[in-house]
């Protein structure tokens, strides 16, 4: 059996949202991601997933054993599973040391090692109020893992951290599978932070289920404008402006669109085969540099690997060979 087996979970919210049957399967150790837009269901699905909310229909199974619903239980919940909400708190004014002794089911050296996967050890003597978001978000990890769940769920833990405390909840997070062999599933409301964690992402849209696969697939070969809307830039070549392309690429006599990523096009002098455009505008992003280019009346986006290009330059757009994904 399955780790984690969820089988048509729907969930109504009022009148104006429904999450259509939804199945997933998780194995254990496995990192599982769910993407999506705003209100697309993400956490209500987390919810269920956690026993705290109930299902209109459905079951979850985690370890063979069925989770039961809010409805079905006096207190709400799994106590194999752990679920870090976004709107975490922790009590205040008590030290950190203080606020995990209070929930701490391991013995000290064993918490001691957890406390050392969430870098929170040199926080310990610290008061609440003391805490950064960043750092209060791993205290709050830190206390859910000592009670020993086979799974821990996270709705949005990448929310309102800058870039610096991100970086660490990341590491984090990989270590909490890798070194204390806990399963995560988390919700992002920004699927870029799900590319370089998640080994599988399960993508809604609406309440529905639109793809599920690696990341990498989903980045290439996204299902649909929804999917690659949601993991960056992307260029959209109907027929008509393909045909700006002749001898670079074709597409099929069906006249499906064709989608290339910015980085599968690249800038050339106007003597090499290509589609001819004009830069309209260069953006830096320090890695590589951005260019708008206007081929027809079609403006593309494409990634430079270097400065060496002006605006109102006249550009020949060249793709690169087998990257074309058809939708």
């Amino acid at each position: 059996m399955p780790f984690l087996e969820v089988n048509g979970l729907t969930k109504a919210i009022g009148t104006s949202f429904r999450l259509e049957p939804i199945d997933l399967v998780q194995a254990a150790g496995q990192r599982l991601a769910i993407a999506g837009a705003t209100g697309s269901g993400k956490s209500t699905l987390l919810k269920l997933i956690a026993g705290l909310a109930q299902p209109d229909a459905g079951t979850v199974h985690l370890e063979s054993a069925r989770v039961l619903g809010a409805d079905e239980k006096l207190l709400p919940g799994h106590p194999r599973i752990a679920y870090l909400s976004q709107h975490y708190e922790l009590r205040h004014h008590y030290r950190v040391e203080e606020l995990l002794e209070y929930a701490n089911k391991l013995p000290y050296r064993e918490a001691l090692w957890i406390y050392d996967v969430c870098r929170i050890t040199h926080l310990l003597q610290r008061k609440e109020h003391e805490l950064s978001g960043g750092e209060k978000q791993r205290v709050a990890t830190a206390r859910l893992l000592i009670q020993q769940p086979a799974l821990l769920l996270l709705d949005e833990p990448f929310s309102n951290l800058d870039r610096a405390h991100k970086t660490v909840m990341q590491q984090v997070l990989h270590d909490i599978g890798s070194e204390l062999g806990i399963t995560c599933l988390l919700v992002t409301h920004d699927p870029l932070d799900s590319l370089s964690w998640a080994e599988e992402i399960l993508v809604l849209q609406e309440g529905r289920r639109v793809q599920q696969a690696a990341p990498q697939l989903l980045y290439r070969q996204p299902a649909n404008e929804y999917v690659a809307g949601l993991f960056g830039p992307y260029n959209l070549f109907s027929p008509g402006l393909a045909d700006a392309f002749a001898g670079t690429m074709a597409l099929p006599a069906s006249g499906r669109k064709a989608l290339l990523r910015p980085e599968h096009l690249r800038l050339a002098p106007v003597s090499e085969p290509g589609a001819r455009g004009i830069i309209q505008r260069l953006r830096y992003f320090g890695a590589h540099w951005e260019a708008d280019v206007l081929v027809g009346n079609a403006t593309l986006t494409v990634h430079c690997a270097q400065e060496q290009w002006r605006t109102g330059d006249e550009v020949s757009v060249v793709p690169q060979p087998d990257t074309l994904w058809f939708l």
